[in-house]
């Protein structure tokens, strides 16, 4: 029976994690947190916003050559030895990545992270065929014991703390109960992991960048599972969208200058492998997915998105974000650069998701590509009133609220009857279970005066 893909209501979702409300607070300090630490990295670089300029420009001009410098990059990367596959969707890519593992009869998979097969939704695919998965990313392989969704693309298990991740151990791995020391959880899972590595058959990564000009390819650790994952098995899979690509080698080094930072506030990652050809007697495997992005591609409002580079800033930074939890937006890419990518592939199942921003402006501030992701949020927020996915309570309170607008003297007395009002009415009538709004937010102390008021008053001193 077909399953009936419901409209995510992000209000609602995120309802359910602030209602948790000391985890809702530690979860907006963790990431405010890693906001500081790059923060306290950028302000020492005095060519920061130089690098900005600089990957801004080259993604531009990638965006818009973007089929030559793809077919540049398939012929360097096949005269390499690479086999190049490309996918039109989602359910494409499953099945060319079905097809490569049933060929070597593939029965386990060591999968380093990669949000292009989250967004795929490849781990359940191939388990359906009989094809164990096991994510290598330590934050990747909680959510999937768990039977969770990464929460963050960088930070995967960020909505969980490490008491629970000892919990989890302990029934899973068979780790000492109440155990919650990181380094001894660390261990318990590099031992079990590690068997995996030595017993999957293939191994399946991600694509930090794709270089046109060599026809290579860099993946970004902090934890060297994708060297393992690449390296032991035969079979290396790398999975990249089209937005992936750079022009040129000399490029690299100013988007590796700039991801670490942005994502986890390290000067680097860790590990920045870089792949070209297969092994000797192996195979190498990069399957190029579209899956919405030549739509994107095509919309003069909404193409900057596609400069992304998928390190989650924007996210660290959202009051929203931090705030209502990755899972809320019920997309693989949450955040800021999800609430752009997601109604882009489908406006009426996540027409809510650019009503999930406040427009700080935080997120574009942030930015390492310079993205004018609040911009394009706005922008999204005309384009699903036309198309007509805006809610009813929306739509009439955007018509009270025009019309009392567009009338400076009905507007003034709203003013005047509201200062008033909130100024003698109890608590619980003003916080009562009709102000979604005031379940966990304070109006400011009303005002004697209004603008208008105080101003003419000091004018005339």
């Amino acid at each position: 029976m077909a399953t009936i893909d419901l409209p995510v209501i992000h209000a609602k979702a995120a309802d359910a994690f602030t209602k948790n409300d000391a985890r809702a607070h530690w979860h907006d300090q963790a990431l405010w947190f890693i906001r500081v630490k790059r923060d306290r990295l950028v302000h020492a670089l005095p060519e920061w916003e130089t690098l900005r300029e600089r990957a801004s420009a080259i993604k531009q001009h990638m965006i818009s050559r973007l089929a030559d410098y793809l077919e540049q990059f398939e012929r360097e990367a096949t005269r390499h030895g690479a086999i190049v596959h490309w996918a039109a969707d989602a359910a494409e890519h499953n099945q060319i990545m079905l097809g490569i593992l049933q060929r070597h009869q593939v029965k386990r998979v060591a999968k380093s992270k990669s949000m292009l097969t989250e967004e795929c939704h490849l781990n359940p695919f191939l388990e359906r065929h009989g094809i164990e998965v096991v994510d290598t990313d330590l934050g990747e392989w909680i959510v999937q014991l768990r039977g969770e969704t990464p929460s963050h693309i960088v930070l995967p298990a960020i909505h969980i703390k490490k008491e629970e991740v000892g919990e989890l151990f302990h029934e899973k791995l068979g780790t000492r109960a109440g155990a919650t020391d990181p380094n001894y959880l660390a261990g318990a899972a590099r031992d079990r992991l590690r068997d995996v590595f030595l017993d999957c058959q293939a191994g399946i990564t991600g694509v930090n960048f794709a270089i046109a000009e060599t026809g290579g390819f860099v993946v970004c650790t902090n934890e060297g599972n994708a060297d393992l994952g690449a390296s032991l098995p035969k079979v290396h899979i790398a999975c990249m969208g089209l937005e992936k690509l750079i022009p040129r080698a000399a490029d690299l080094g100013v988007f590796l200058r700039l991801l670490g930072r942005s994502a986890t506030g390290q000067p680097i990652t860790a590990y920045s492998s870089h792949f070209h050809g297969p092994m000797p007697g192996g195979e190498l495997h990069i399957i190029l997915v579209d899956n919405g992005r030549s739509q994107i591609l095509g919309s003069e409002d909404y193409r900057r998105s596609l400069h992304c580079i998928r390190c989650g800033a924007c996210m660290n930074t959202c009051p929203v974000y931090r705030r209502s939890g990755g899972h809320s937006y019920g997309a693989t890419v949450p955040g800021p650069i999800g609430s752009i990518l997601n109604p882009a592939r489908d406006p009426g199942k996540y027409s809510t998701l650019p009503y999930a921003c406040s427009l700080c402006a935080s997120c574009t501030d942030v930015c390492p590509v310079k993205i004018n992701l609040h911009e394009q949020l706005l922008t999204w927020r005309r384009d699903i009133a036309a198309r007509g996915y805006l809610s009813w309570s929306k739509r009439v309170a955007m018509k009270w609220g025009s019309y009392v607008l567009n009338r400076p003297k009905l507007y003034a007395m709203a003013g005047r009857v509201g200062r008033t009002t909130l100024r003698w009415l109890p608590r619980f009538l003003v916080y009562g279970p009709w102000n979604a709004w005031g379940k966990q937010r304070d109006l400011p102390p009303p005002p004697k005066r209004s603008f208008r008021d105080e101003f003419r008053r000091r004018k005339t001193r």
